[in-house]
């Protein structure tokens, strides 16, 4: 969305630590072009922008840009963490690293950033002009040539004169022509702070309760059974021997996305040695087709798992078609800590209804 005459002010300075950069002030950019992207390394649709930024940092900003350097593209990510664990600056290098972003990120642990832009979502970009004005504002996902558009004419305002490549075409195959979507499963928090169990009795908050199996399930809601621990932001698995703690749900969507981090290590030494921490994964009772299994499942002894090992979002079905399914996870490992759900609408090629 472009801003008119009356509604562009000067972008706010940008706070806090940063990764792949000496500490930046935009006063000191000014003559460049700004794209500023607030995002959270746990957040399903901040992920699937970042192959975008990637390459428009490629193209007008790193060391292979067209452009020459006092005039390109200058890309600076903001991370605001949605959840605790995300204040980590290790955590938030080790996801800068496995993404293979390149552009400098500003920690924004406060939100003194987010509070000073008056930003209200993940992901969102803002373009600041060579003047440092805040031209163009976009949330959310999509709108890819448009935001490829707008970088493209501030460089021209700001005096680029280079030929400038074609806006690049969509690069997730959901994004492309004929990718099919439809209403899917809203995100759902399991922490008792903004979650809403489908069990009779709700949650036992900060204590940790045997959940009865419900006699019938809804959709879009998660149901527990079996020992769980109920935090405000988390639930904890609190396995007993021969009971395992199990979390169901009945989803429409074609990907399924669960936010998760390990126990202590101290919970999984048994006996003297390391216990894999793992969670079994099944779709309407059984194991996971291999090409409905998302890049986080692996097969182990008979079972579709994941292999929880450090805190982020694990991907956990990726179906080839829209569908309505029932998902069960469970585990008999204590301490695994789960935070949240998140739910694709969109599957590549094409189907002419939600299967079921």
């Amino acid at each position: 969305m472009w801003l008119d005459a009356r509604e562009r002010i000067h972008a706010p300075e940008i706070e806090g630590e940063w990764l792949n950069s000496p500490p930046l002030k935009l006063r000191e950019l000014r003559g460049r072009v700004v794209l500023v992207d607030f995002w959270d390394y746990t957040c399903v649709n901040c992920l699937r922008t970042l192959p975008y930024l990637r390459e428009w940092h490629r193209r007008y900003a790193g060391s292979a840009s067209i452009l020459a350097a006092d005039h390109g593209l200058v890309v600076i990510g903001v991370h605001a963490p949605e959840f605790s664990f995300a204040h980590d600056r290790t955590n938030v290098e080790r996801a800068v690293r496995a993404e293979g972003l390149e552009y400098p990120v500003a920690l924004d642990n406060e939100y003194r950033t987010w509070h000073a832009f008056a930003n209200r979502c993940w992901p969102a970009k803002y373009l600041i002009d060579a003047r440092g004005y805040i031209r163009y504002v976009h949330l959310g996902e999509g709108q890819y040539r448009e935001t490829e558009e707008a970088i493209q004419r501030l460089l021209g305002e700001a005096g680029v004169t280079a030929p400038l490549p074609a806006p690049i075409e969509p690069l997730p195959a959901s994004d492309r022509p004929g990718a099919v979507c439809f209403p899917a499963t809203p995100e759902l928090y399991l922490g008792y702070g903004r979650g809403r169990l489908g069990n009779e009795a709700g949650y036992a908050a900060d204590q940790v309760a045997d959940y009865a199996p419900a006699a019938a399930r809804r959709a879009d809601v998660a149901y527990l059974e079996g020992p769980w621990f109920a935090g405000r932001e988390l639930i904890a698995a609190c396995p007993l021997p021969g009971r395992e703690s199990r979390l169901r749900v009945r989803y429409t969507a074609g990907e399924v996305n669960l936010v998760m981090g390990p126990p202590d290590l101290g919970d999984l030494r048994v006996a003297g040695r390391e216990t894999r921490a793992t969670l079994v994964v099944r779709q309407d009772g059984r194991p996971l087709p291999v090409d409905d299994r998302g890049a986080d499942v692996i097969a182990l002894g008979g079972e579709t798992v994941i292999e929880v090992s450090e805190p982020r979002m694990y991907r956990l079905v990726r179906n080839r078609q829209p569908v309505t399914r029932e998902l069960e996870i469970w585990t008999r490992t204590p301490g695994i800590e789960v935070y949240a759900f998140t739910f694709v609408p969109c599957v590549d090629g094409a189907a002419d209804e939600v299967a079921s």
